[in-house]
Order: C-alpha cells, then sequence, then structure tokens
C-alpha cells in the first residue's frame, strides 16, 4: 500500500517555512518571460476546498499523466530499465505485485542478514540540486530562496509537465496518480472518519500548510512569471499530487549532511514493523543503501522501517495502518488540558500557556504526563511550584528529572485516569457506529473509497482504544 522511503531516526517538517518571510534578495534577476520548450500545457479539474471557497479550473484538451495506477508493474518495470540504463548496477531484488503495498521490491536471490543492497547513485537521486528541464524557472526559486520541500514540489510538477522530454519521466510515471495521503481526505471524511483521533487536528494542519504553501507561491512568484509557472500546470491539484509524493517518499541521508532527497528504486520498498533498517549514503560505495537486518529467501518480500512511528503517524504520512498488535511502536496521544473552572486557571495557563498532547503507551507514560497532572490538579497553596511543574510538563527543564508531590499524587492520578475515560468513550462511540467489518485494507483499490476510509478509521481507533483501556487498567 505505501511505498515509501525516508531516513527513519529524522523527522521530517512538520510544517512548512512561510516563504513570505524570506524576502526576494537584492539585485533579483527579471527572467524572460517566455514558456520553456517542449512543456505540455495541462488544464486538469481542480477543486480545493476549505469550507469557505471553491476554485475550478475547467477541464479542456491534454491532461498531463500524473504517475499510474499504485499497482502498476508495466511502467515500474521501465523504471528498473530506465535506471540500469542510467547506471544502477545489477541488484538482487526486482518490482513485483506483493501481499503488503500492492508493488514492493522482492528477492531474486539468497540475502544474507549484514547485507549492503541498493547502491543508487547520487546522479540518479532527485535533490534540490538538480537539473531543471526548464533551467529559468530552477533558477527563479533558487533566486527567492524557496526551500527544499516547495522547491522540490514544484520541481517534481515541471518535470511531469515535460512528459518525455524531462530525464525523470520514467520515474514519474512510476509513481502513484494519487498518493495514499490524508492530503486527499476531504474534510467532511476528516470530521468524520477521525473524529475520535488526534491525528485529525494534525491531518487538517497539514492540508492547511499544504494550501497555504502554494498560495504563497502563487502570489509572490507563479503570478509573477506566468510563462514559467502557468496556472493549468502549477496549481492546487497538482501541488496536493506532489506534496503527497514527498510525504510518502522524501528521505534525509544523515551521511550528505542531512540532504533531503527522492532516492528512485529505493522507495519501492514498504514498511515492516520488524525491521530497523534504512536508507543513507555509503561514502565507499558512493550510492544511496541500507543494511539489511535479517536474511531473505528468492521470492520474499525486502522491508525498511519508516521509523519508529505510531499507527496515527503512519497513517498521516502513508495512508496506512499496521494491522492490529503488529506495531511495537504504536501510541496514543492523551489531549490533556487546564479547566477554566480551576481557581488558579490563569496562573496556571500563564506558566504553561498551552495545551498538551502525551504519547502514551501501554507499557508506560512519559514523565511530561505526571508533571501537566501535578499542575492541574494542585491547589492555591502551590502556587510556588506552578513554573516548575509546567517546564517539567514542557520538557523545559535543565535537568530532566521525576518531580514528585506526594501529596496530590492520587488526585493527578485520577485526572489521568479520567482523562483515559474520556478518550475511550470517543473511540467506543465511533466504533459502535461504525460496525464490525472484516475487510482487506490492502487492497485498496477492490473497495469503495468511504469503506475504505472507514476501515482505516476503524482500525486505527481499535489500535487506539485498547492501548488507552489497556493504560488506563495498568495504572489501576
Amino acid at each position: 500500500m505505501a511505498e515509501a522511503s525516508r531516513t527513519f531516526h529524522t523527522i521530517l517538517l512538520p510544517s512548512f517555512s512561510h516563504l513570505h518571510k524570506a524576502q526576494s534578495p537584492a539585485g533579483f534577476t527579471d527572467f524572460p518571460r517566455k514558456r520553456c520548450g517542449h512543456r505540455i500545457v495541462v488544464h486538469c479539474s481542480v477543486s480545493t476546498t476549505n469550507d469557505a471557497s471553491r476554485t475550478k479550473t475547467t477541464v479542456t484538451q491534454n491532461t498531463i499523466p500524473w504517475g499510474c495506477e499504485i499497482d502498476s508493474l508495466e511502467n515500474a518495470s521501465t523504471l528498473q530499465k530506465w535506471l540500469s540504463d542510467s547506471g544502477l548496477p545489477p541488484q538482487k531484488m526486482a518490482i513485483q505485485k506483493v501481499d503488503v503495498g500492492e508493488r514492493g521490491l522482492v528477492a531474486l536471490k539468497n540475502i544474507r542478514k549484514g547485507e549492503k543492497l541498493l547502491f543508487v547513485p547520487p546522479s540518479l537521486v532527485i535533490t534540490a540540486d538538480s537539473k531543471w528541464s526548464c533551467p529559468e524557472a530552477g533558477e527563479v526559486l533558487k533566486q527567492c530562496s524557496v526551500p527544499d520541500w516547495p522547491l522540490l514540489a514544484t520541481y517534481l510538477i515541471s518535470e511531469a509537465s515535460f512528459e518525455k522530454s524531462s530525464r525523470w519521466s520514467n520515474y514519474i510515471s512510476a509513481l502513484p496518480r494519487q498518493p495514499y495521503s490524508l492530503l486527499y481526505w476531504t474534510r467532511a471524511e476528516l470530521d468524520r472518519y477521525l473524529e475520535a483521533s488526534q491525528i485529525r487536528e494534525r491531518a487538517i494542519e497539514r492540508i492547511t500548510n499544504v494550501i497555504g504553501t502554494y498560495n504563497d507561491l502563487r502570489l509572490r512568484i507563479f503570478s509573477k512569471y506566468p510563462d514559467l509557472f502557468p496556472e493549468e500546470v502549477f496549481n492546487m491539484e497538482t501541488f496536493k499530487w506532489s506534496f503527497g509524493i514527498l510525504f510518502s517518499r522524501l528521505v534525509r541521508l544523515p551521511s550528505m549532511d542531512g540532504r533531503v532527497a527522492l532516492v528512485p528504486w529505493a522507495d519501492m520498498l514498504n514498511h515492516s514493523c520488524e525491521v530497523e533498517t534504512f536508507l543513507d549514503y555509503d561514502k565507499s560505495s558512493q550510492g544511496v543503501v541500507f543494511t539489511t537486518d535479517q536474511q531473505y529467501q528468492p521470492g520474499e518480500q525486502v522491508f525498511i522501517s519508516y521509523g519508529k512511528k505510531s499507527n496515527g503517524e503512519l497513517l498521516l504520512s502513508y495512508g496506512f495502518v499496521p494491522r492490529e498488535g503488529t506495531n511495537p511502536s504504536d501510541s496514543v496521544e492523551l489531549p490533556l488540558s487546564l479547566k477554566k473552572s480551576d481557581k488558579c486557571y490563569k496562573e496556571k495557563l500563564e506558566a504553561l500557556r498551552k495545551s498538551e498532547c502525551f504519547p502514551i503507551q501501554i507499557t508506560g507514560w512519559p514523565l511530561e504526563l505526571m508533571a501537566y497532572a501535578y499542575l492541574v490538579v494542585s491547589p492555591p497553596s502551590m502556587k510556588g511550584k506552578f513554573e516548575e511543574m509546567a517546564a517539567a510538563a514542557s520538557n523545559k527543564m535543565t535537568s530532566k528529572k521525576d518531580i514528585k508531590y506526594p501529596e496530590i499524587d492520587e488526585q493527578a492520578l485520577q485526572f489521568i485516569l479520567d482523562s483515559c475515560e474520556s478518550s475511550i468513550s470517543k473511540y467506543s462511540r465511533f466504533l459502535q457506529a461504525s460496525g464490525s467489518m472484516d475487510l482487506d485494507t490492502t487492497s485498496p483499490k477492490q473497495l469503495n473509497r468511504r469503506v475504505f476510509l472507514k476501515q482505516l478509521a476503524v482500525d486505527l481507533c481499535t489500535n487506539t482504544e485498547e492501548k488507552t483501556e489497556g493504560y488506563k487498567k495498568w495504572r489501576t
């Protein structure tokens, strides 16, 4: 389902820099307003909604084929041949249809534990320094100091618009036409299917960031250079596609100074919660590699890890939820907030300055959670301790220590348990309303869209409810 690769111990940027803060540098070049040769003008249907407005571009003649169907092997085989012709060394893996992920890399030969695989050379890796089919467009973005994320999103769209004229046409043709991303969920679907999950708010924030980033680029750059960035090509719909690709496939390579990159071929690898290996640049072989942490027999799918992420985080970026009980890194966010009826509400709010969400697992809680609970239940007589509690709850203490206030332990624990009960009730109501389903979510193409989204939400909420319930029982 999810075909992604990234550096899995580094968190990708949760939001994008506000581009309006980066003013055009002095001496900004006024590039000639001409259309780059061989670009195919796309007239695609655009429908972006933020509950208040709706914009559309009418459907007319030519359209750019943004990628392919997620389970297509024809485009993937063409990609494999192109990569080999372009310098990718012989591989012990091939792209095939698989049970987990629809397409994946499958072992052709015996693969030993500890063996290095891939060896994708830098010339076949897409970074912010990659050459543009329309050099003028790339130069404009760089002169405007556009950050790597929106720069790469624009680059993908630009190269896609050149079709066969682009060096990356075989790669782009093998990308999914519609990435499994919450960017494609409507606000109504987010409200309906993720009403009980904290991931809903993060999904809305991410969608808002993408829309804001596009609007800023359009206002500051695209509208000033319409021949380089025609709206028929660079619009909200195509940016939704390109950002969906980046969220699910961009990697950060530690050994290349943390550079973010798209790595063709490597991003056909699917995720397994049972492995810990991730991609990096290997200076000795001068290629992007990963080292296996288990052996594979011919015909077995080879996996990497997308990181130690909760089921909600995997859904947010990659559009899938691991099967129940298979993700040891799963956790649930427990939202806590001050009560306005508290006699010391203003003082506590001033000390804390915001509400908090804490990740909890069945095995225990973070120290910050108890510190926050102490602050919530502390009486006026403990005003002198508010700052210390708030600092511990926000992890701002110079030395991380487990603060103790035995006189309010019971009240703090009760507050946490009450919060667990509140969260459980939300998940329970959703699951009761959803009913039970036994559907195979590894083949979403065969499912009705609403049923598929509903099943993802049920899987997420089932795991979350069990962890919150288990945590509550563990503490009592």
